[in-house]
């Protein structure tokens, strides 16, 4: 089956470029281009699309807002195009529940390896990419919303192969990853982090991997 796909970025020209990228490959749809972060988000509710790709600079309602209404009502899963140099949009995004992040010089064939990933249910995408966004939103200087004492207290409910796997989510590993050093199946692993985000209340394993540095559970 195609993974369905909502592109919303404000650039026309940038816009139409991702529409044929994503147009090429074989077992991606395009189903809806919005303008603005209202356009997606009402998009994303009339076509249920598997996957919205997300610019964080968008007028009307921006990205961050945007992500956080098609997560918080489960229209999509939510990939944003993101730049290095606008922190608070990551770390918005971050917390509104993104499934993961691209840097948008990302090449044609990165473009959809990151849509195939996080249509699978793998929100770490692009390794470097992912770990270089946990070091900066773990770093001191970043102004960021505590954890939550619940959430940490929650971490305590975690049987000892799920904070393992939490602990490799904190090094920017992916299911594959994690499988191999952990010795145990990917779907094993998908189960485990299924149920560690269910358990620590996260949207996320970009958020269960940033909990994790927070934490400092490796």
């Amino acid at each position: 089956m195609s993974i369905r796909v909502v592109v919303a970025e404000d650039q026309r020209a940038v816009r139409a470029g991702l529409v044929l990228i994503l147009g090429s490959a074989g077992d991606v749809e395009v189903v809806g281009e919005a303008a603005d972060g209202e356009e997606a988000v009402r998009l994303a509710r009339e076509l249920r699309p598997d996957l919205v790709l997300m610019d964080v600079q968008m007028p009307l309602l921006d990205g961050v807002e945007a992500t956080r209404r098609v997560v918080a009502e489960g229209l999509a899963d939510v990939l944003v195009l993101t730049t290095f140099d606008l922190d608070e949009y990551v770390f918005g995004a971050l917390r509104a529940g993104a499934a993961g992040f691209l840097l948008k010089d990302a090449d044609a064939a990165e473009l959809i390896a990151a849509v195939r990933t996080v249509a699978r249910g793998e929100g770490l995408i692009a390794p470097a990419v992912t770990r270089r966004l946990i070091a900066e939103f773990a770093a001191p200087k970043t102004v960021r919303a505590p954890v939550r004492p619940e959430a940490a207290a929650a971490v305590e409910s975690l049987t000892r192969r799920e904070r393992e796997v939490l602990g490799a989510l904190g090094e920017g590993l992916s299911n594959a990853e994690i499988a191999v050093r952990l010795d145990m199946a990917e779907a094993t692993v998908k189960t485990h982090v299924s149920r560690l985000l269910g358990k620590l209340e996260l949207r996320s394993r970009v958020q269960a991997a940033v909990m994790a540095r927070e934490l400092g559970i490796q």
